[in-house]
């Protein structure tokens, strides 16, 4: 596995890590995985070379961190670069998420809110520090908390050794701006693949500028672009409100795949390494989290990160997503 820099620090992250947000399981994921078969994942990862492991409070109410605490029990704390991450709660108010099931989440990223987090955050990894830690999403009103009152609470939190690195997800260049007046970010996630490529406009070059790794979250779009869905496939959960699973995206999508083939024998790859290759070719500041749930799946998504796919095939899957997108 290639690595890479983590943002400006001396910290080398393997260019691909494990999201468990699927691991999570709960009413987004249609139930719970099998925790053993979650547990083996996650174990597997640093002996193919993967050393991130993403996580959140936010994913089935911290179902995923206890996953993941159970996980490092059996691992080496040294062998993992640990990503969780703050502002989603369901145990105190704040501005209005979104529902799983029954239960209200809400946007909090007051010093005070983070400041319980991440000790329950700690608890449940069974660990004392966190390698990454990250704003979920961002703050707004009614609950609206400027991040310099954000980033105050975790300088204090990287200056108690409890945090060695301040990450950011779901967020826009001018919040990106205001983070780096009140210290160092070195990690920005987002929603990134062949199929939404809305970040390129603003967010992707801002990132490249500050030295700031940018790492792309369900760069297969929730499984539809591992090439394994039937062409009658009904999303369940989380894809069902997607754009690229309603009916007409979703074959179209399906198309486009097909026509990628000849690229899969010149490269010698599957679907979905094709589709995770092209991520990692936008640029050398790029990671990305894969969702894989089994052994199998994680051995087989690190492979992309071996395709070197040429300019002009990269440009080629570029322009066969643009013909698809409306």
């Amino acid at each position: 596995m290639k690595t890479m820099k983590l943002g400006k620090t001396d910290i080398n992250i393997s260019r691909m890590g494990l999201g468990t947000w699927p691991i999570g399981g709960g009413p987004a994921w249609n139930g719970d995985r099998e925790l053993q078969s979650s547990i083996d994942t996650i174990r597997t990862c640093p002996s193919i070379g993967v050393n991130v492991i993403d996580t959140a409070p936010g994913y089935n109410f911290g179902n995923s961190e206890v996953i993941v605490g159970k996980a490092l029990k059996g691992m080496k704390r040294e062998d993992v670069c640990l990503i969780t991450k703050c502002g989603i709660t369901w145990n105190r108010k704040g501005s209005l998420f979104n529902k799983v099931g029954d239960v209200q989440l809400y946007k909090n990223l007051s010093k005070e809110s983070i400041m319980e987090e991440i000790e329950m955050s700690l608890e449940r990894l069974g660990t004392d520090y966190i390698d990454v830690y990250m704003t979920h999403w961002q703050s707004v009103e009614p609950y609206f908390t400027p991040i310099k009152e954000t980033m105050e609470a975790l300088n204090e939190l990287k200056a108690a050794g409890k945090i060695k690195t301040i990450g950011a997800a779901n967020m826009t260049p001018e919040h990106i701006k205001e983070y780096l007046k009140y210290g160092q970010l070195d990690l920005v996630q987002a929603k990134y693949s062949i199929l939404d490529r809305a970040i390129e406009q603003d967010l992707v070059p801002i990132c490249r500028e500050n030295k700031i790794t940018l790492q792309a979250y369900s760069p297969l779009e929730q499984g539809l672009l591992s090439g394994c869905l039937p062409r009658d496939y009904v999303p369940t959960g989380a894809q069902c409100n997607k754009k690229w699973f309603q009916p007409e995206n979703m074959q179209k999508a399906m198309n486009m795949m097909d026509n990628w083939k000849d690229l899969c024998k010149k490269y010698d790859c599957t679907i979905a390494n094709l589709s995770l290759a092209w991520v990692l070719a936008q640029g050398d500041f790029f990671n990305l989290l894969s969702g894989a749930t089994t052994v199998d799946q994680i051995k087989e998504n690190v492979k992309s990160a071996e395709v070197e796919l040429s300019k002009s095939d990269a440009r080629l899957m570029r322009e066969m997503a643009e013909a698809i997108d409306d």
